[in-house]
């Protein structure tokens, strides 16, 4: 199977399931803790998976245009994020995440540097349809950058090894 399929199987497949078990809160109708941090958590598991498909096709000079549905799947997620972790999402729900409370606390920031991250992916899939080797290359990087300064600011460090 291609890694374009694998990809879109893989997105599809977070999808179904989150919305197979989206447990309802009764004040709100929004999705719980307990759902949305193993969807999130998916969901940007996929997106390392794009972003490796994507440096794969870099690294052998070949044709990016085949990396444009990923790069667009990774814009649109970029775009989704923010929306993923809503109030009572972090730590204190219980639920395992490596989400720092400064999302919420410095939520403007994480806003921000989310918006920054969306933009660079909107770029990163104009390029790749436009099939520009050596811009899509340098975008990445730009799109990885931004993936990274979230993280820095946003996501607990992983531990020591």
């Amino acid at each position: 199977m291609s890694n374009k399929l694998l990809a879109t199987a893989g997105f599809c497949a977070v999808a179904a399931l989150a919305l197979a078990q989206w447990p309802a809160n009764a004040a709100d109708n929004a999705p719980d803790a307990a759902t949305l941090i193993p969807a999130r958590q998916s969901a940007l598991m996929l997106s390392a998976v794009a972003f490796g498909s994507m440096k794969g096709a870099i690294d052998s000079g070949g044709d990016v245009s085949g990396q444009a549905f990923a790069a667009k799947a990774l814009a649109r997620w970029a775009h989704t994020l923010p929306s993923l972790f809503p109030a009572g999402t972090g730590k204190a729900s219980g639920v395992p995440t490596k989400a720092k409370d400064e999302i919420w606390s410095d939520r403007a920031g994480f806003e921000r540097r989310a918006a920054e991250y969306a933009a660079a992916a909107d770029r990163l899939a104009e390029l790749a349809q436009a099939n520009d080797k050596a811009a899509f290359a340098t975008q990445w990087t730009a799109v990885r950058q931004a993936c990274s300064n979230c993280h820095d600011a946003y996501r607990d460090a992983p531990p020591a090894r």
